[in-house]
Protein backbone atom coordinates (compact mmCIF):
# COMPACT_ATOMS: atom_id res chain seq x y z
CA UNK A 1 0.00 0.00 0.00
CA UNK A 2 2.68 2.51 0.96
CA UNK A 3 4.83 1.60 -2.14
CA UNK A 4 1.51 2.72 -4.29
CA UNK A 5 1.24 5.67 -2.69
CA UNK A 6 5.03 6.99 -2.86
CA UNK A 7 4.52 6.00 -6.66
CA UNK A 8 1.56 7.96 -6.82
CA UNK A 9 3.18 11.14 -5.67
CA UNK A 10 6.28 10.33 -7.45
CA UNK A 11 3.97 10.68 -10.58
CA UNK A 12 2.18 13.88 -8.96
CA UNK A 13 5.59 15.71 -8.56
CA UNK A 14 6.64 15.16 -12.27
CA UNK A 15 2.93 16.30 -13.33
CA UNK A 16 3.34 18.95 -11.02
CA UNK A 17 6.68 19.87 -12.70
CA UNK A 18 5.55 19.71 -16.02
CA UNK A 19 2.63 21.92 -15.83
CA UNK A 20 5.04 24.45 -14.36
CA UNK A 21 7.18 24.47 -17.24
CA UNK A 22 4.37 24.16 -19.72
CA UNK A 23 2.77 27.41 -17.83
CA UNK A 24 6.39 29.10 -18.19
CA UNK A 25 5.95 28.14 -22.35
CA UNK A 26 2.05 29.76 -21.98
CA UNK A 27 3.81 33.40 -20.43
CA UNK A 28 5.83 33.29 -22.98
CA UNK A 29 3.59 32.45 -25.91
CA UNK A 30 5.43 29.28 -27.61
CA UNK A 31 4.30 26.90 -29.70
CA UNK A 32 3.13 23.75 -28.95
CA UNK A 33 7.04 22.28 -29.24
CA UNK A 34 8.11 24.73 -26.75
CA UNK A 35 5.70 23.54 -24.67
CA UNK A 36 6.65 20.06 -24.09
CA UNK A 37 10.39 20.74 -24.40
CA UNK A 38 9.90 22.87 -21.10
CA UNK A 39 7.50 20.95 -19.65
CA UNK A 40 9.61 17.78 -20.32
CA UNK A 41 12.72 18.99 -19.03
CA UNK A 42 11.09 20.05 -15.91
CA UNK A 43 9.28 16.98 -15.14
CA UNK A 44 12.16 14.79 -15.80
CA UNK A 45 15.29 16.88 -15.71
CA UNK A 46 16.37 16.68 -11.95
CA UNK A 47 15.57 12.76 -11.96
CA UNK A 48 17.40 12.65 -14.91
CA UNK A 49 20.76 14.31 -13.41
CA UNK A 50 20.23 12.42 -10.68
CA UNK A 51 20.71 8.62 -12.02
CA UNK A 52 23.42 10.14 -14.24
CA UNK A 53 25.37 10.97 -11.33
CA UNK A 54 24.48 7.50 -9.44
CA UNK A 55 25.50 5.91 -12.24
CA UNK A 56 22.03 4.34 -12.00
CA UNK A 57 19.96 3.40 -15.24
CA UNK A 58 17.97 6.85 -16.13
CA UNK A 59 14.40 5.77 -14.81
CA UNK A 60 12.66 7.52 -18.17
CA UNK A 61 14.98 5.25 -20.15
CA UNK A 62 14.13 2.13 -18.27
CA UNK A 63 10.31 3.53 -17.69
CA UNK A 64 9.14 5.51 -21.27
CA UNK A 65 5.82 6.41 -19.61
CA UNK A 66 7.34 8.95 -17.77
CA UNK A 67 8.33 10.89 -20.48
CA UNK A 68 5.16 10.38 -22.91
CA UNK A 69 3.16 11.35 -19.97
CA UNK A 70 5.22 14.61 -19.78
CA UNK A 71 4.22 15.35 -23.62
CA UNK A 72 0.70 14.80 -23.31
CA UNK A 73 0.47 16.80 -20.16
CA UNK A 74 2.41 19.56 -21.85
CA UNK A 75 0.40 19.54 -25.07
CA UNK A 76 -2.83 19.31 -22.90
CA UNK A 77 -1.67 22.56 -21.23
CA UNK A 78 -1.46 23.86 -24.79
CA UNK A 79 -4.43 23.37 -25.74
CA UNK A 80 -6.42 24.28 -22.10
CA UNK A 81 -4.53 27.18 -20.06
CA UNK A 82 -4.79 30.63 -20.65
CA UNK A 83 -2.35 31.92 -17.33
CA UNK A 84 -2.36 35.38 -17.48
CA UNK A 85 0.31 37.49 -15.33
CA UNK A 86 -2.02 37.66 -12.48
CA UNK A 87 -1.63 33.91 -12.12
CA UNK A 88 1.74 33.25 -12.01
CA UNK A 89 1.68 32.62 -7.81
CA UNK A 90 -0.32 29.59 -8.68
CA UNK A 91 3.06 28.53 -10.73
CA UNK A 92 4.77 29.30 -7.36
CA UNK A 93 2.41 26.68 -5.99
CA UNK A 94 2.26 23.69 -8.18
CA UNK A 95 6.29 24.04 -8.26
CA UNK A 96 6.64 23.79 -4.29
CA UNK A 97 4.64 20.56 -4.15
CA UNK A 98 7.31 19.34 -7.18
CA UNK A 99 10.04 20.50 -4.94
CA UNK A 100 8.75 19.18 -1.55
CA UNK A 101 8.03 15.70 -3.48
CA UNK A 102 11.33 15.43 -5.28
CA UNK A 103 13.71 16.53 -2.60
CA UNK A 104 12.66 13.39 -0.63
CA UNK A 105 12.24 11.04 -3.22
CA UNK A 106 15.78 12.04 -4.72
CA UNK A 107 17.18 11.57 -1.59
CA UNK A 108 16.04 8.54 -0.76
CA UNK A 109 16.89 6.98 -4.17
CA UNK A 110 20.51 8.22 -3.67
CA UNK A 111 20.52 5.74 -0.47
CA UNK A 112 18.71 3.15 -1.91
CA UNK A 113 22.04 3.13 -4.02
CA UNK A 114 24.38 3.42 -1.47
CA UNK A 115 24.76 6.75 -1.09
CA UNK A 116 26.00 8.61 2.21
CA UNK A 117 23.73 10.75 4.19
CA UNK A 118 25.49 14.20 2.99
CA UNK A 119 25.36 12.98 -0.79
CA UNK A 120 21.47 11.91 -0.29
CA UNK A 121 21.03 15.20 0.96
CA UNK A 122 22.75 16.63 -2.01
CA UNK A 123 21.15 14.61 -4.50
CA UNK A 124 17.25 15.52 -3.05
CA UNK A 125 18.35 18.90 -3.87
CA UNK A 126 19.79 18.28 -7.30
CA UNK A 127 16.69 16.41 -7.91
CA UNK A 128 13.97 18.87 -7.04
CA UNK A 129 15.87 22.38 -8.48
CA UNK A 130 17.68 21.05 -11.19
CA UNK A 131 14.57 21.05 -13.75
CA UNK A 132 13.35 24.25 -12.44
CA UNK A 133 17.00 25.73 -13.59
CA UNK A 134 16.76 24.60 -16.97
CA UNK A 135 13.10 25.30 -17.28
CA UNK A 136 13.97 29.07 -16.39
CA UNK A 137 17.11 29.35 -18.63
CA UNK A 138 15.27 27.77 -21.46
CA UNK A 139 11.82 30.20 -20.63
CA UNK A 140 13.82 33.48 -20.34
CA UNK A 141 13.32 33.46 -16.38
CA UNK A 142 15.08 34.60 -13.65
CA UNK A 143 16.22 31.18 -12.48
CA UNK A 144 13.88 30.94 -9.05
CA UNK A 145 16.34 29.24 -7.55
CA UNK A 146 18.49 32.54 -6.98
CA UNK A 147 15.74 34.58 -6.14
CA UNK A 148 15.73 35.95 -2.51
CA UNK A 149 12.65 33.87 -1.40
CA UNK A 150 13.59 30.47 0.18
CA UNK A 151 13.98 27.87 -2.46
CA UNK A 152 16.91 25.09 -2.57
CA UNK A 153 16.96 25.65 1.00
CA UNK A 154 13.53 24.16 1.55
CA UNK A 155 14.61 21.10 -0.88
CA UNK A 156 17.51 20.38 1.44
CA UNK A 157 15.16 20.92 4.77
CA UNK A 158 13.10 18.47 3.15
CA UNK A 159 15.61 16.03 2.30
CA UNK A 160 17.74 16.38 5.51
CA UNK A 161 14.67 15.67 7.98
CA UNK A 162 13.95 12.91 5.71
CA UNK A 163 17.45 11.38 5.45
CA UNK A 164 17.73 12.36 9.75
CA UNK A 165 14.80 10.42 10.54
CA UNK A 166 15.97 7.31 8.29
CA UNK A 167 19.27 7.40 10.13
CA UNK A 168 17.72 6.68 13.37
CA UNK A 169 15.61 3.72 12.37
CA UNK A 170 11.85 5.84 11.64
CA UNK A 171 9.55 4.13 9.55
CA UNK A 172 9.89 4.26 6.16
CA UNK A 173 6.02 6.22 6.01
CA UNK A 174 6.84 8.73 8.90
CA UNK A 175 10.46 9.62 7.35
CA UNK A 176 8.86 10.33 4.04
CA UNK A 177 5.92 11.78 5.24
CA UNK A 178 7.85 14.14 8.04
CA UNK A 179 10.45 15.56 5.24
CA UNK A 180 7.83 16.00 2.47
CA UNK A 181 6.26 17.85 4.63
CA UNK A 182 9.11 20.21 6.51
CA UNK A 183 10.28 20.86 2.69
CA UNK A 184 6.45 22.19 1.48
CA UNK A 185 5.46 24.04 4.30
CA UNK A 186 9.01 25.78 4.48
CA UNK A 187 8.49 27.00 0.94
CA UNK A 188 5.06 27.59 1.28
CA UNK A 189 6.04 30.17 4.12
CA UNK A 190 8.48 32.01 1.95
CA UNK A 191 5.89 32.37 -0.72
CA UNK A 192 2.83 33.55 2.02
CA UNK A 193 5.20 35.94 4.29
CA UNK A 194 8.05 36.84 1.72
CA UNK A 195 10.89 34.99 3.87
CA UNK A 196 14.74 34.72 2.70
CA UNK A 197 17.87 34.18 3.55
CA UNK A 198 20.57 36.73 4.77
CA UNK A 199 21.92 38.57 1.75
CA UNK A 200 25.93 39.39 1.46
CA UNK A 201 25.94 43.39 1.35
CA UNK A 202 28.76 44.89 0.24
CA UNK A 203 31.14 46.38 3.45
CA UNK A 204 33.43 49.27 3.16
CA UNK A 205 37.61 48.48 2.67
CA UNK A 206 39.44 48.75 5.81
CA UNK A 207 41.83 51.96 5.29
CA UNK A 208 45.30 51.13 4.18
CA UNK A 209 48.27 51.00 6.77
Amino acid sequence: MFQTAMTALDWLGIIAFTVTGALVASRKQMDVVGFVVLGTVTGIGGGTLRDMLLGLPVFWVREPAYLIACALISVLVFFAAHIPQSRYRNLLWLDAVGLALFAVGGAEKAMQAGAGSAVAMAMGVMTATFGGIVRDLLGGESPVILSREIYASAALAGATVFVVLTAVDTPRELAVGTGFAIGLLTRAAALRYGWSLPRYRQRPSDPPS
